[in-house]
């Protein structure tokens, strides 16, 4: 190595050496992907691109996983809803909503408690449990208030009926 590479190497780099700053042209501007400042704004595209991913909406298990093992919490709520209304059209009706019901419960479960569930995440963790637990429970309860024999009587809706019905005869 000669003498003068020597020196090249042991000096600090200067200012030149070194590759610009990208600089913001006004307060609202931002770098694109080539590290030049690009002017952005606060409104809403015309036209929609792509959508972000929900909270939570990643994978469920590792990326090498085969793909039901990865989306493992929307199978288990599908398989229970699929038997579910299997059930339901095998006329055991009362067992099936229960099963459907419970399955969306459930469903509201695991988006509260797993951090990832893939494809069951749909929209924020939020509204999500929310959406899921009030179907769930409409669901759960009109199938104890079915008829014949209901196994849940609530007053009021049986007045609510029996008066409309009433109220058409005369």
């Amino acid at each position: 190595m000669s003498a003068e590479a020597e020196d090249r190497r042991a000096e600090p780099a200067t200012a030149s050496d070194e590759l610009p700053e990208p600089t913001a042209v006004d307060p609202v501007s931002a770098p694109d992907a080539e590290g030049r400042p690009r002017r952005t704004t606060r409104r809403f595209p015309l036209f929609t691109r792509d959508t972000a991913r929900p909270e939570g909406g990643g994978r469920a298990a590792p990326g090498d996983a085969p793909a039901p093992a990865r989306q493992w919490p929307i199978l288990v709520v599908l398989s229970a809803v699929g038997l579910g209304l299997l059930l339901t059209a095998l006329d055991v009706f009362r067992y099936g909503t229960l099963l459907i019901g419970a399955a969306l419960l459930a469903g509201a479960a695991l988006r509260w408690v797993v951090p990832d569930v893939g494809m069951l995440a749909v929209r924020s963790r939020f509204t999500d449990m929310v959406t899921y637990t009030v179907l769930g429970t409409v669901i759960v309860l009109l199938s104890m208030m079915a008829q014949p024999d209901p196994w849940l009587k609530i007053p009021i809706l049986d007045d609510t009926l029996h008066y409309t019905i009433s109220s058409q005869d005369g």
